[in-house]
């Protein structure tokens, strides 16, 4: 019986990835609770289970009594001396070995179902554990399948399987299965149940984290992402500043013939990028955010809300505004700012 016990455990904790200590002790717990169920009269009993020595015991620790037994807590001295120990004396607490397989249906069933149930905590403690430290990075992922009618898809990080949903693809990509891209791990949800990694290639994150994987000067702390604002698949603004006045932060991002800038483009499937100058004062960081547009003046208005103006060139206020107002708006989330823009000589 033993023989078999202990080698269906090796296999399971090898199928499942599992040290066989946690497994072990899982089993322990849940063949503690058929136990339990079994035998509620005896509340002291013990569970060894030893895969080095091949030792699987289940034992009943019964008190020792010279007339009839109450319940199963109880056992009477002949039986003690003949079953447990020779020497037993009334009023020992002795253990009773059980045979495993006296358990019986029921509390083989009970056993069974509990380690089902540990088992599946451990898998989801296993997939919590595999995840946590990656929360708010950038992971690459392969594409398994896409459903043909939702377009929703099914990545492999590792051995994980992660679901992608569709709003969180960029517009306009069409991912084939095969193909490797990079997500953006957003949360865990749903940890104490069915826990599920949210992924993301809609985050604004997700470029802040391409750009710190592309661009030594970032991930070494040299130059820093002040801000990003984005609609993905469209068109990113992100605010950079470099600690070294020695180093450009926009050319570091660029990189020698667009190289650097040029590999986090292909990633988000030709997303334009404007690399916008970080400054303190908050009127030249407005004016810089609305690059490509040049600007006259900013003047920023006192008070709690956080707005101003901003003066144009006749020539460029479609170019500050933006296809549908998107450039303003890009530059109002990167700033904090509500922008009001104006021409410079409007026209009566």
């Amino acid at each position: 019986m033993n023989k078999e016990f202990f080698e269906a455990l090796e296999k399971l904790a090898q199928e499942n990835g599992i040290p066989m200590e946690l497994l072990t002790e899982k089993i322990k717990l849940g063949i503690s609770r058929a136990v339990k169920k079994e035998y509620p009269d005896c509340e002291d009993f013990n569970v060894e289970i030893d895969p080095d020595k091949k030792v699987f015991e289940v034992s009943l620790m019964r008190t020792v009594v010279d007339d009839e037994p109450l319940d199963m807590s109880e056992i009477h001295i002949d039986e003690a001396r003949a079953s447990c120990s020779k020497n037993a004396a009334v009023g020992d607490v002795v253990p009773f070995k059980l045979s495993t397989a006296k358990f019986g249906r029921v509390a083989a069933q009970n056993a069974k179902q509990a380690i089902r149930t540990e088992l599946k905590g451990f898998e989801r403690e296993k997939y919590i554990n595999q995840f946590s430290d990656k929360i708010h990075e950038a992971v690459s992922a392969t594409v398994l399948r896409v459903e043909p009618e939702s377009g929703n898809a099914t990545l492999a990080i590792d051995k994980n399987e992660v679901y992608l949903f569709k709003n969180e693809q960029i517009p306009g990509e069409v991912l084939k299965e095969g193909d490797i891209v990079k997500l953006y791990l957003v949360d865990i949800i749903n940890p104490e149940r069915r826990p599920m990694v949210k992924v993301s290639r809609t985050h604004k994150d997700l470029v802040k984290r391409l750009f710190e994987l592309e661009i030594p000067e970032i991930y070494d702390g040299t130059v820093e992402v002040k801000a990003i604002s984005r609609e993905a698949g469209s068109r990113t603004k992100i605010a950079v500043w470099s600690k070294d006045k020695n180093v450009d932060p926009v050319g570091a991002c660029i990189g020698p013939k667009h190289s650097r800038i040029g590999n986090i483009v292909n990633e988000l499937c030709g997303e334009k990028i404007d690399i916008i100058v970080y400054d303190e004062d908050p009127a030249v960081f407005i004016a810089h955010a609305l690059s490509p547009a040049d600007v006259v003046s900013v003047t920023v208005e006192e008070g709690e809300q956080k707005t101003c103006t901003v003066v144009v060139p006749n020539s460029q206020l479609s170019l500050a505004i933006g296809n549908r107002g998107q450039n303003a708006k890009l530059a109002a989330r990167l700033t904090g700012y509500k922008i009001d823009i104006k021409p410079e000589n409007p026209v009566e």
